[in-house]
């Protein structure tokens, strides 16, 4: 049952000169990620993840973004939705604000388009959105480049180039442009990809449309790229590389990717599209594995997780793998990742480094520095690796 929504501490309408952020949670992003169900769009998905131990996490995301508004900005006036489509981060952050966008809770689409219209009817300056993809296509049919706005990563894919690095990294640039230290504005690709089909391993996103963001080098991602045919070659090589690293008696989980396909036909077994399968000395111990199935096998004795680049964006962690949860990292250990990626899928980044995003500030702090990137059997190159916070500290100055 959805929660009844919440009303924020009564404020005036903002006062001239004062600058309104607006706010839209979609509450139910990102609970398909830790469960392996590739998504969170529809019903049953979202009974499924409960079902599997999940919880919702936008809302969480969206505080640590407000807060950081705050700290950066403490004039802000917040107008929001009510109850959990913005009220209720509002609130644990402990931000006044004004819920002008009201009406029936119920997480749906509908909701959301809804509340990012009367808001841009409030006249905010920067329309905050936590969510993924999905959320940002409803963003998008609701004010499409008309207003400002910047999505607070809380999905599953997050394919989409209208997303800032993280949670604070948004708070940061949303504080920044409230502020007038970022004055203008660009188009974004809004990326759509049907979860239906995702799941059965067809993942080829395609153009939406277009929304405005402020855009920051380093704070908001790159939309993600996919690999050309011609890479075929260098795909297989990498996977060489790390299958001849692979150890007997460790289990190895193997995460998404056309990688970690190329390794699974390797060294003979199925792979799930999309998923996380446990594998040990050629034989899968579990396919398609959850996050509670990966804290089960790394309890079993030695376990490491073998992940490759998302294309473009650079992301490792935290970008359609939420099954590797920061838990399941903790309990993997020292060397917990081994890192597999072709030579021109680091050469596309430009020296931007790899990036983390677990969800645990603290743990991907601990990750950050320098990893080792197995492009092939024999070669590798030691790569920067960095929380989004630092990233966007080394690129732009700030």
């Amino acid at each position: 049952m959805t929660p009844a929504p919440r009303t924020l501490p009564a404020s005036p309408l903002a006062a001239p000169g004062t600058r309104r952020l607006g706010l839209v949670v979609n509450p139910v992003a990102g609970i398909g990620g830790p469960a392996g169900l590739k998504g969170s769009d529809g019903a049953d998905v979202q009974a499924q993840a409960v079902a599997r131990g999940a919880t919702p996490r936008a809302t969480a995301r969206a505080v640590a973004a407000l807060r950081t508004v705050v700290r950066i900005f403490p004039g802000v006036e917040v107008f929001t939705a009510g109850g959990v489509l913005g009220a209720d981060a509002a609130a644990q952050a402990g931000l006044p604000g004004r819920v002008v966008a009201t009406g029936p809770v119920h997480g749906t689409a509908a909701d959301t388009v809804r509340a990012a219209r009367e808001l841009s009817a409030a006249g905010v300056d920067l329309l905050l959105f936590a969510g993924g993809d999905g959320t940002a296509r409803d963003i998008h049919d609701a004010v499409g480049e008309g207003i400002a706005v910047l999505g607070i990563p809380a999905g599953v894919k997050m394919y989409s180039a209208c997303f800032a690095v993280s949670p604070v990294v948004a708070g940061t640039l949303a504080a920044d442009w409230l502020a007038g230290r970022v004055d203008s504005a660009s188009s974004a690709d809004v990326l759509d990809i049907d979860e239906e089909a995702i799941r059965t391993g067809q993942a080829e996103p395609r153009l939406y449309g277009t929304v405005r963001i402020p855009r920051v080098q380093g704070r908001t991602q790159a939309r993600k790229t996919a690999a050309p045919a011609s890479a075929a070659a260098a795909v297989r090589r990498a996977a060489a590389g790390a299958s001849i690293l692979l150890r007997p008696g460790t289990r190895y989980l193997l995460g998404p990717g056309g990688t970690m396909r190329a390794l699974a036909e390797l060294i003979g077994v199925p792979k799930t599209p999309l998923g996380f399968d446990v594998v040990e000395d050629g034989h899968v111990l579990h396919a398609d594995a959850d996050e509670s199935a990966l804290l089960a096998a790394a309890a079993g004795g030695p376990c490491q997780a073998v992940v490759t680049v998302i294309g473009g964006q650079g992301f490792i962690l935290g970008r359609g793998n939420q099954q590797l949860s920061a838990r399941v990292l903790r309990a993997l250990g020292k060397d917990a990742l081994m890192v597999v990626a072709t030579d021109d899928k680091l050469t596309e980044l430009g020296g931007r480094p790899l990036l983390v995003d677990s969800g645990d500030p603290a743990l991907d702090h601990a990750l950050s520095g320098y990893t080792r990137v197995v492009t092939g059997p024999g070669t590798s190159t030691l790569y920067p690796v960095r929380a989004p916070e630092h990233h966007s500290i080394d690129t732009d100055g700030t």
